[in-house]
Parts: C-alpha cells; sequence; structure tokens
C-alpha cells in the first residue's frame, strides 16, 4: 500500500475510484493498482480494503475476475461499505456464457485440429491473464446482492444513465451480440442485507484458505486505523 502521486481532485470533492486501472488512468478518477506504473495515484492491494469513505462512484474493469471466489465477494462487499449510500459501482467481467459459446463449440467442431483448438481456447479464457473466476449473468447479481448492493443494472459498452460512467471503457472489444454479449457490465447501487448465495452452492468451491486470509487482511487494517498507525 503506498502513495504513487498526489490526488488531483478538489478537496472535500466525494471521491470516484478507479480499480485496478494499469496505465490507462482516467483524469478526475483516484487512480488505483498494485503497481506503481504511469497515471497511478495510489498504489494499493484491494485485498487489504479500501482507505476511503463517501465515495461517489467505483469503476473496476476487468478486474473481478481476476481475484478468487471468496476474496472477490469481500472485494465486491468493500467497495458496497466505502461507497455513499447513493454511490454507484460500475464493473465489467467476462461473460461466462460467451465464454462457453464461442471457445468451446460442442458439436460444432469440423475437424480433430478444431477440438484440439477449442481445448486450449477454452482452458486460456479460465486461467489466462491471470483470470481466477468467471462469472454467468446470474453469479453476478447475486455475488453483488450478497455483498450488500440492492440494485445491480445491465450496461452496454461505454453507455450509462450516469454522466461520470459514460465512455469509460477501454478493453478490447470482441464480436457478440446484444443477446450474449462477450462481456458483463454492470452498475450496482443502494444498500440491502441478507444472504443471497445459499451456502450448499458455494461450500463445494468456496476458497476457504482465501475467505480467511482476506478477512484476517482487513480485521488488522482496521485495528491499524483505529490505533492510527496507518
Amino acid at each position: 500500500m503506498g502513495l504513487a502521486r498526489r490526488d488531483k481532485r478538489k478537496k472535500g470533492a466525494p471521491a470516484r475510484l478507479h480499480i485496478g486501472c494499469g496505465q490507462e488512468a482516467i483524469p478526475g478518477w483516484v487512480n488505483i493498482d498494485s503497481r506503481a506504473l504511469p497515471g497511478v495515484d495510489r498504489v494499493l492491494d484491494v485485498r487489504w480494503g479500501l482507505p476511503f469513505r463517501g465515495v461517489a462512484a467505483i469503476f473496476a474493469e476487468h478486474f473481478l475476475e481476476h481475484l478468487p471466489f471468496e476474496d472477490g465477494l469481500a472485494f465486491l462487499r468493500e467497495c458496497r461499505r466505502v461507497l455513499a449510500p447513493d454511490g454507484v459501482l460500475r464493473l465489467s467481467t467476462p461473460n461466462l456464457d460467451w465464454v462457453f459459446a464461442t471457445q468451446y463449440r460442442v458439436g460444432r467442431w469440423g475437424s480433430e485440429k478444431e477440438r484440439l483448438e477449442d481445448c486450449f481456447a477454452i482452458n486460456r479464457a479460465f486461467h489466462g491473464w491471470g483470470h481466477q473466476f468467471l462469472y454467468n449473468e446470474s453469479m453476478l447479481a447475486a455475488a453483488l446482492r450478497d455483498a450488500g448492493f440492492a440494485e445491480v443494472a445491465h450496461q452496454r459498452y461505454g453507455e450509462s444513465e450516469i454522466l461520470v460512467f459514460r465512455g469509460l471503457e477501454r478493453h478490447q472489444i470482441w464480436e457478440d451480440t446484444p443477446e450474449l454479449p462477450h462481456v458483463l457490465i454492470v452498475e450496482a447501487s443502494g444498500i440491502a442485507t441478507g444472504q443471497v448465495l445459499p451456502e450448499e452452492i458455494r461450500k463445494g468451491y468456496l476458497y476457504r484458505e482465501a475467505s480467511l486470509w482476506m478477512r484476517f487482511k482487513l480485521t488488522a487494517k482496521r485495528r491499524l486505523q483505529l490505533l492510527g498507525l496507518i
């Protein structure tokens, strides 16, 4: 964790956080990454939490899939915690349904070579580029509601009714259709309570070690904050 360069937003203005910005910094936003890349405002490992309050907006493009499921859920909960009551989270992540439909064409192979190619393609989608967990539409919505968001609205690439979110996406565009987009883009807002993901569904998959480690880190960080040490 640390400060890469000074945040240039106006003093007292609600923060807008750009999580996992890489080298695609957005002017007027607090650009956050785990590496001190050009344009990064704050160098943070978000698995330790987000040191903000009353945040107006959070944008995370192609970031969530790089976290194991339990860490991803903890990250979404942390986003809900730091957002203002009327704050909004916009995120994008690969669409698992699109991955299966386009990268593993069961029953549509024209040759043995295509079967081999698709075997590599589907594994690359799951494990390439640091991917840890891919979501379908239902799982993403359930995870967001489980994290405490009341409303989940699906959006199109670069489009939003909220001005600050328009035209933000930078990631490569693949062929898709309105019925089957290659990426899921959602805006989550509001505050809700109650577990949405039943334990019997999760228990066969849970990254228990990741979950416990995340909780330990967040607890330790908050105690250090209370002591004024960070």
